[in-house]
């Protein structure tokens, strides 16, 4: 895979696939692109594959690009060059952030007011995979469903991306007590080095039953659900309890769950949603409050994001990862090092 000053390599599409099995394996030259007045060209280092990003290729998303395209939105990397009117930022910095499309490439160009400095504390494949998992975590736990030190929180598919995120931040950010739901053993230990205090394999258990006897019959104070377990969690919560909407990984595509609503006025609670994507339109104010208290925990170390172990490196694997990641194997963040192991942060490693 090579580039040049004036062209980038991409896994570029010419329009929807029906499946991964069609999704390329060689990337394709195309010219780099040229920053506007306020955007930066950023060399990726790394790309943070999402579920979406399996929804966007098939034409599935509620983004639907016109006419060909190159996916991927979540990316770390380094500034190679500024727009004109770019001031706080240098070439050779080290960045994270996301885009609608184009991250699964060598170069992407981004809204420079829209990428951050990776946290001296995070490699550059950790960064690549927190621009969306971890704002939507503290979003939904704190500007939702304030979230007090010793309550109980519940967290549904803890071991995934904002599930992990979830967990970290209610247990280490904000002092609350934890169960955390998953399918497998591997993946409760890994919730359990990640703070949870409780953990329930929803496979082989009864995770009602099970949330009824940790909590000894009162319920749990905040749900957090990416998966569309809410009607059944509202059989498991206290009163004036607070169940917050991600997501629902577990439907098909457009899918959503029906809840039963006299649950809700029985016991006193409130059913919230977060949509972190929309923030920067209806409460940009938000998005600064909340990155400044993730930085913060993740300069103080109480934030570690978990990159899956099994490396996918180089733009030829990212069918893989997707692969490992839609079929709900991995753990943490799906990652794919897009640069050499020979290069470190977007430049040759000197010997």
């Amino acid at each position: 895979m090579t580039t040049s000053h004036t062209t980038m390599q991409a896994l570029h599409l010419p329009g929807f696939i029906q499946d991964l099995a069609a999704f390329p394996t060689t990337p394709t030259a195309l010219p780099k692109p040229t920053p506007g007045a306020n955007q930066v060209l950023i060399r990726i280092h790394a790309v943070g594959c999402n579920f979406f990003d399996l929804l966007l290729v098939q034409g599935k998303y509620q983004y639907r690009p016109k006419g060909a395209f190159t996916p991927g939105s979540e990316f770390s990397g380094v500034v190679e060059q500024l727009g004109p009117q770019v001031t706080h930022l240098q070439v050779g910095d080290r960045v994270f952030g996301a885009v609608q499309v184009g991250a699964y490439a060598t170069h992407v160009v981004a809204d420079a007011r829209g990428v951050i400095a990776v946290p001296k504390t995070l490699s550059m494949n950790q960064a690549a995979g927190i621009f969306l998992t971890y704002p939507t975590s503290y979003a939904g736990l704190v500007v939702r469903a304030n979230v007090q030190p010793g309550e109980t929180v519940l967290v549904h598919a803890g071991a995934g991306g904002v599930g992990l995120a979830a967990v970290q931040i209610a247990k280490h950010m904000l002092g609350a007590r934890v169960i955390a739901t998953a399918s497998s053993d591997d993946k409760l230990e890994v919730m359990r080095q990640n703070g949870a205090d409780h953990v329930v394999n929803y496979k082989t258990e009864d995770w009602v039953q099970r949330v009824k006897e940790i909590t000894k019959g009162k319920g749990v104070d905040v749900v957090y659900d990416p998966v569309g377990e809410i009607d059944k969690s509202l059989k498991v919560v206290a009163w004036n309890a607070r169940l917050v909407v991600v997501g629902f990984a577990k439907f098909p595509p457009g899918g959503s769950e029906s809840i039963t609503t006299n649950r809700i006025l029985l016991k006193n609670v409130s059913v919230m949603g977060v949509f972190w994507g929309q923030y920067r339109v209806a409460e940009p104010a938000v998005i600064l409050r909340v990155w400044k208290a993730l930085l913060q925990g993740f300069a103080e170390g109480k934030l570690n994001p978990v990159v899956f172990p099994r490396e996918f490196k180089g733009l030829e694997s990212a069918k893989a990862a997707l692969e490992c990641l839609g079929g709900r194997k991995s753990y943490g963040k799906v990652v794919v090092q897009v640069v050499p192991d020979g290069e470190r942060d977007g430049q040759k490693a000197k010997l």
